[in-house]
């Protein structure tokens, strides 16, 4: 287990360094006229070289990228070039708001998925197909016209929840459940859906096992067959689904962070990327990719444990 643990360490490592060298090649080699841009129409040649130096982009591509790498290394990403704020430190109040959204929307996708993509596939009949169609239309509404939805009904016309804004769960419990409620409730309907339909035709297919037919034939009850042996062997493909599912609402988070103005990795991410922060759209796109390598190694992990034969593949 330790040996395949290293493995999945390593190779997420590996996957860390490539595609944070592709991105700052991508990023910092397209960096002309930014001192330009930043200082703006008016500023004079000698501005424009003196800020060039300044941020270091005077030097070569290779420089630049040396100077960064021993940086991240350390944890530092470098300084924004438009706060003059660390750009840890700005992804260190941006991050906790987007994971704590992200990570209650997958434990409700996890809950009711496991819970609907069950009872379609045991129960089949008017069941199956009520949630199938209920899938179908979950899965079509886009995140940002339910979250306007929403917003409209239960904040505008009921008052049940703020419309916009985050509040710190150290500063009020309560009124970090009321400013998540409406953004978990606009990102989790599709994910629902869709994992939902995975999670329904992976039992279907453990059912139709001959193991299955077996454990039935020798008398054992259906409620026993199918949360000790069909579940078990479902879970795998369940994880997997969900594991896509966090990384997709990772991404989208952006969105939803720009309807419900909640100040997370998807606004800032934005907001760096049209004024042409790239120290911090390149810390963010680090940090994104930490995340789903840790993501990816835990569900990694919990396979193994599931299923031996994994370690060994």
């Amino acid at each position: 287990m330790l040996s395949y643990l290293i493995r999945r360490i390593g190779s997420g490592v590996v996957l860390l360094a490539i595609v944070a060298t592709i991105t700052f090649v991508m990023l910092f080699g397209a960096t002309e006229n930014v001192a330009q841009n930043i200082l703006g129409e008016n500023a004079t040649d000698e501005q424009i070289v003196a800020l060039e130096q300044r941020l270091g982009l005077d030097r070569p591509l290779l420089a630049q990228y040396g100077t960064w790498l021993s940086g991240a290394v350390t944890g530092d990403l470098g300084t924004s070039w438009l706060q003059s704020e660390r750009v840890s430190t700005i992804l260190s109040h941006r991050v906790p708001v987007t994971l704590s959204m992200v990570s209650i929307a997958i434990v409700v996708i996890a809950v009711v998925s496991a819970v609907l993509g069950i009872v379609a596939a045991v129960r089949g009949g008017w069941a199956d197909k009520t949630i199938q169609v209920l899938s179908i239309v979950g899965f079509s509404m886009p995140n940002f016209w339910l979250g306007l939805i929403l917003v409209v009904f239960f904040a505008l016309t009921l008052r049940w929840f703020p419309a916009t804004g985050y509040v710190s769960f150290f500063s009020s419990p309560v009124g970090w459940i009321s400013s998540l409620t409406l953004p978990v409730a606009a990102i989790v309907l599709s994910g629902i859906a869709s994992a939902s339909q995975q999670i329904r035709g992976a039992v279907i297919d453990v059912l139709k096992q001959d193991y299955v037919r077996t454990l039935r034939a020798r008398g054992i009850s259906p409620k026993s067959v199918l949360i000790r042996h069909a579940l078990r062997n479902a879970l795998p493909a369940a994880l997997t689904v969900l594991s896509v599912q966090f990384i997709a609402l990772l991404g989208g988070a952006a969105i939803i962070e720009r309807v419900f103005a909640i100040p997370g990795l998807g606004s800032l991410t934005v907001q760096a990327s049209l004024s042409g922060d790239i120290p911090v759209v390149m810390g963010v796109v680090v940090t994104a990719i930490v995340i789903v390598v840790v993501v990816n190694v835990v569900i990694d992990i919990i396979h193994a444990w599931v299923n031996p034969k994994v370690r060994l593949s």
